[in-house]
């Protein structure tokens, strides 16, 4: 009798979790759609919200159509790719190696796809029409180098990766990869140049319809497989002895998936510019609001990481009308004080 009715409290304490986790998802949704719509009223033209539905139905004119469809759209439908992309990138991180302050950024993975972009452009220059298509290739190259190096690094046989070892040798491949950027950036001209300080910036260079069509296909193969590897990323974050003694292939499962992280990041980064802190700040959010169980956990960090980086372009675009910041540092200017409160609460 026990029995049953701690199996039936079970079973209502579940549902009544399930419902408040598909209510958590269904706001943060919302918010998107919200910030959606306000971002297509901001910038330095303005479309009130009526000139804005208007013209979404076809009823504008052929300047408020240019602006919404040719430059607003696209670069919003860019920002909620790559914070949704840098966010699955940083969970999957931090669950792979068990590591709080883990994040593409901040372990060098975002430097090597920078290292990667800036060989690109020192050879083949950045306004080529295939930019958008080759660009990410590059960018993965190089961050998949950087990732392979850390990986080797702080891997050890007997004790897997441990998570302090992994913060301190991404910080230290981070340092290495800035100084070869340097150098090579000595060597580009003007044009160049400036193109490489503005990726750098973050400065959502690629909006416009062509860099959308180029991220998509990646997005559209790496989202539905990491969203199938929710369970294995449950095991992974039990440890490697655990994972190993519930039957899962601890190192394939962790390579596939770290696979996966990079190329998340690599791709958005080389549409997007560097852009940092997103796949710390997403995840930790989300899993106060919804727990850690992965199948749950990696829906709501690609809606709060869709969220941050549109709420922070809007920001970018709306706070200095005359003089655009680019998204990268707004987005810093948010997650600085967040990184270095989880700082502050780690030690305590």
């Amino acid at each position: 009798m026990e029995l049953k009715l701690n199996r039936h409290e079970h079973d209502r304490f579940r549902k009544k979790a399930a419902a408040r986790n598909a209510c958590i998802l269904l706001i943060i949704t919302a918010l998107l759609l919200l910030c959606f719509m306000i971002s297509m009223n901001t910038g330095y033209s303005k479309l009130s919200p009526l000139d804005t539905l208007r013209t979404l139905f076809g009823g504008g004119s052929d300047k408020e159509a240019l602006i919404l469809f040719q430059l607003r759209l696209p670069r919003i439908i860019i920002a909620i790719l790559v914070g949704a992309g840098l966010a699955l990138s940083g969970c999957i991180i931090q669950g792979v190696a068990r590591n709080p302050l883990a994040d593409p950024g901040l372990l060098g993975i975002n430097a090597g796809a920078g290292l990667g972009v800036v060989v690109f452009i020192l050879f083949f220059g950045g306004q080529s029409v295939f930019a958008a298509f080759t660009l990410p290739l590059y960018a993965m190259l190089g961050a998949g180098a950087a990732a392979v190096l850390i990986y080797v690094l702080s891997y050890k046989r007997q004790e897997g990766i441990a998570p302090i070892r992994l913060i301190l040798i991404g910080l230290a491949v981070q340092a290495g990869i800035t100084a070869v950027m340097l150098l090579l950036v000595i060597k580009l001209d003007d044009t160049q140049f400036t193109f490489v300080a503005n990726w750098q910036a973050g400065n959502m260079w690629g909006a416009n319809w062509r860099f959308v069509l180029a991220l998509l296909p990646w997005l559209a193969v790496l989202f539905p497989y990491v969203l199938s590897q929710a369970r294995g990323l449950d095991v992974l974050s039990l440890g490697d002895a655990t994972a190993g003694g519930l039957g899962a292939r601890v190192e394939r499962q962790r390579r596939s998936l770290l696979a996966a992280a990079v190329a998340l990041a690599a791709t958005c980064v080389a549409i997007s510019g560097s852009i940092s802190f997103v796949g710390l700040i997403a995840p930790h959010l989300a899993r106060r609001l919804v727990g850690p169980v992965h199948r749950i956990l990696l829906p709501a960090c690609a809606l709060a990481g869709g969220v941050l980086v549109l709420l922070a372009d809007t920001i970018a675009r709306g706070i200095l009308q005359s003089l655009e910041v680019p998204t990268g540092i707004m987005v810093a200017i948010i997650g600085a004080p967040y990184f270095m409160y989880l700082l502050a609460r780690s030690k305590s």
